[in-house]
């Protein structure tokens, strides 16, 4: 009997271990830090209980090795290891890559067999040296040529770490993430789902930025960046635009549900409306204005959204699940509290690997906007996770 009690706990441990198992990946930006109070982010506004993984972006690639990028990442390392002494739990990555360096640097560190082996060393040397608990690759748009390299890429990373963890058994195995878009064009375009899979401990799915004001006027009508499933006026390829659809796809091509974490914006899409329409597909002339923190056109940060929601009509999209708000010719597509819990649901229905946030920055961290708490939405996002 005695035997008996001790595998039930055994079971329940086990069992509470994987309940307790889905990720809350939360990236955060170097650029954060130069905006203007209070908008400005530092290491100091994290809370290192709210989320299971932190990913600072971006290191750079210089030679074949991997560098640091601004001039205080030294300090930023640094305070990053200081919030495990608060969350031991705490895994904190170190994101390679993005839009502002491209895809040229990545080609070249894949130009020869040796050009990748010295960057993979340099890798595992620069994440030990700084502590950090991995890397998530950050290729941007790689192109069917490059398809073959990121798996090589991956493979080579996954082999190195796990070899280095051998030979090191005091050491805990570095973890693998790849940053992956949704859009099916640049998925069929540069990303083997399967192969990356297999190699890489879990998937940064970017399932946001479906619709905005892009400067090929390609979109010149109102539309939400995130929208969880596809509205009745998406036609052709904007049907491919929607969180479901992205989800759906990646699982067909290969990638098992425990490893993809679905991505959540906590920042939201603007447009200049060019007539008295005000709905979803509305005819929009422009990106909306910058916001006064974020300073980008078409852009704004949830905290900024707070602000702009003061005397601003609020609806929501029923079919998509997400909210927007309208003021003057101004319009804005977002996440509030309500849609990222009902997202965090699907991922739990759909038994992803969790959902990861872009970015802590641009949530309300501070509380100062929206006059709640802290981190609204990240907070919304917990709470559902731990349901």
């Amino acid at each position: 009997m005695a035997q008996l009690s001790i595998w039930i706990g055994i079971a329940t441990l086990i069992f509470l271990q994987n309940v307790s198992a889905i990720n809350l990946v939360c990236y955060f930006t170097s650029w954060s830090q130069y905006r203007e109070a209070p908008g400005g982010f530092v290491t100091d506004d994290i809370e290192p209980d709210l989320c299971t993984h932190i990913i600072y972006a971006f290191a750079n690639i210089s030679g074949n090795q991997i560098t640091k990028y601004e001039w205080n990442d030294d300090t930023t390392y640094n305070n990053l290891r200081g919030l495990k002494t608060r969350n031991p739990k705490l895994k904190i990555l170190l994101s390679v890559g993005g839009a502002n360096l491209g895809s040229r640097p990545f080609q070249n560190i894949n130009s020869s067999p040796a050009t990748r082996s010295e960057f993979v060393a340099s890798v595992i040397s620069f994440l030990r040296k700084n502590n950090f608990d991995g890397i998530d690759v950050a290729w941007h748009r790689p192109s069917q040529n490059n398809k073959r390299d990121l798996v090589k890429l991956v493979q080579d990373l996954n082999v190195a770490f796990r070899y280095e963890a051998r030979k090191n058994p005091n050491r805990q195995n570095l973890i693998l993430s790849v940053a992956v878009p949704a859009g099916k064009e640049a998925i069929d375009s540069g990303f083997d789902i399967p192969n990356i899979a297999r190699f890489a401990d879990f998937l940064n799915v970017m399932t946001f930025d479906f619709h905005g004001y892009w400067s090929d006027h390609s979109h010149p009508y109102t539309g939400h960046g995130s929208p969880l499933r596809k509205s009745r006026a998406d036609k052709g390829a904007a049907a491919f635009y929607n969180v479901d659809y992205a989800v759906r796809y990646l699982k067909t091509k290969g990638a098992p549900n425990s490893k993809i974490i679905m991505g959540i914006p906590t920042y939201g899409h603007t447009f200049t409306l060019s007539s008295a329409q005000t709905g979803l597909g509305a005819p929009a002339s422009g990106p909306g204005l910058a916001g006064p923190f974020t300073k980008t056109a078409g852009i704004l940060a949830y905290y900024e959204i707070c602000s702009f929601n003061h005397g601003a009509t609020i609806e929501k999209i029923e079919e998509q699940s997400v909210p927007y708000s309208y003021k003057g010719n101004q319009w804005v597509g977002y996440e509030d509290e309500t849609s990222v819990q009902i997202k965090v649901q699907y991922a739990k229905n759909n038994n992803l690997g969790g959902v990861m946030v872009w970015t802590l920055d641009q949530d309300d961290f501070s509380g100062t906007f929206c006059k709640n708490r802290n981190y609204p939405l990240l907070a919304a996002i917990k709470k559902e996770l731990n349901k």
